[in-house]
């Protein structure tokens, strides 16, 4: 492990172990269970940053206090300082609510050191959130912090000011705006309400690409707020683990879209905080690609054999894995016959294998009545892979609730 611990500087401890230390604490603070509130999954690649403030819009899709929130150095190669980071309740684009900024601190210090490779987990921060309330946590980086572990498609403004503005109320110094989420992998809470917490597992179409910017349209939003307005037991707070570009058997070689799923699951999926539900919906850019293991051509049985191991994974760790068919992209690029012909076998064994622990036939919710290997025009963002928000909203309505109560 690198760094020391000097002055009110801390070093990262593995996530683990700073999650137990960090909940044991916060026991008796608050009551309810604790679940994940927000979550992207991170990737390598990211841009460096020297002497600046990385102010970053949070979005809860469940309501609690006692919050918590991951830095993550996961997927850089050299040491991240932060040596100042806050949280207040967003008034609007970057400015904060007066009065609610609130400091947050690692195992009692400001200053973070974080090993490469590594996370954060912060000490328990008195504030509260509402389910759909938005909070801005803000980061200096006061050195040169190298490549960053990022998410790339945030769907949301970040705000990037230079030199330390973590205090500031207002947005005037933050000159600089992006659409990504650099370094904060996580919101976790103590609810009320939420038993659990359930993770979208998947590429861009639950990354949310060509969802509108900052209106929380993906479909696992969506699903949040059905699951979030129905009665109990069916209160579950939901999070995307969604990377666009993603594949379930093998790395992406653009750097910004991930490791595979099956190098991934583990820590996107099964390490969130309260998880009892995976939806995977993964694989068509497996298919459009012709990614197969080993540089080989795909086969439906190699895709299948990825799900396999992804179920084994999550029932060894006590989780259920309801899976997701794959939707139709005929007029897009990625389709081919033999293409089709392999998202058709693998949706048909999604269906009919019993290996899930429940289906969601995304295919059927979406395909074109009158043409089924494309994607119904009513939904279709206009590339014939992505939906549009109202598809997106489809989507969210194609899941049963039941498969939810665990």
């Amino acid at each position: 492990m690198l760094g020391a611990l000097t002055g009110l500087a801390l070093t990262a401890v593995p996530l683990s172990t700073a999650q137990t230390a960090s909940a044991a604490a916060s026991a008796s603070q608050v009551k309810g269970t604790r679940v994940s509130a927000w979550s992207p999954s991170m990737t390598t690649g990211g841009p460096s940053f020297t002497d600046e403030t990385l102010r970053m819009v949070v979005h809860s899709g469940v309501s609690g206090s006692g919050a918590r929130i991951t830095l993550s150095n996961r997927y850089s190669t050299a040491p991240l300082d932060v040596s100042a980071v806050d949280v207040a309740v967003q008034a609007s684009g970057g400015e904060a609510t007066r009065g609610t900024t609130r400091n947050i601190t690692f195992g009692g210090a400001h200053h973070v050191t974080i090993p490469a490779g590594e996370e954060a987990v912060s000490d328990v921060v008195p504030i509260s959130v509402s389910a759909g309330e938005n909070l801005l946590v803000s980061l200096y980086v006061p050195g040169t912090a190298g490549m960053s572990t990022w998410h790339s498609d945030a769907f949301d403004t970040t705000y990037i000011a230079s030199g330390n503005h973590t205090g500031d109320d207002t947005a005037a110094a933050f000159g600089t705006t992006t659409t990504s989420w650099y370094y904060l992998a996580g919101l976790d809470v103590v609810s009320p309400t939420a038993r659990g917490t359930v993770v979208a597992f998947g590429d861009s179409i639950t990354d949310g690409y060509h969802s509108s910017t900052g209106t929380y349209s993906r479909w696992p939003d969506v699903l949040g707020r059905r699951l979030g307005a129905g009665p109990n037991p069916q209160r579950l707070s939901v999070v995307d683990a969604g990377i666009g570009g993603n594949r379930v058997l093998t790395d992406v070689p653009n750097l910004w879209q991930g490791v595979s799923a099956l190098k991934r699951f583990g820590h996107d999926a099964l390490g969130q905080p309260g998880v009892k539900d995976v939806i995977l919906f993964e694989g068509i850019n497996d298919i459009g690609n012709n990614a197969g293991p080993d540089g080989r051509p795909l086969t439906a049985q190699d895709l299948i054999d990825g799900y396999l191991t992804l179920i084994e994974e999550a029932h060894a760790a006590h989780v259920s894995v309801i899976g997701a068919t794959l939707m139709p992209d005929e007029g897009n690029g990625y389709y081919t016959p033999a293409a089709e012909a392999i998202r058709q076998s693998v949706n048909q064994w999604i269906r009919t294998s019993g290996a899930f622990d429940g289906v969601v036939d995304f295919d059927r919710a979406m395909r074109d009545p009158a043409n089924p290997a494309a994607l119904n025009p009513a939904y279709d963002s206009g590339d014939h892979l992505h939906p549009d928000d109202e598809g997106m909203k489809a989507m969210a309505d194609a899941v049963d609730l039941r498969l939810l109560r665990t």
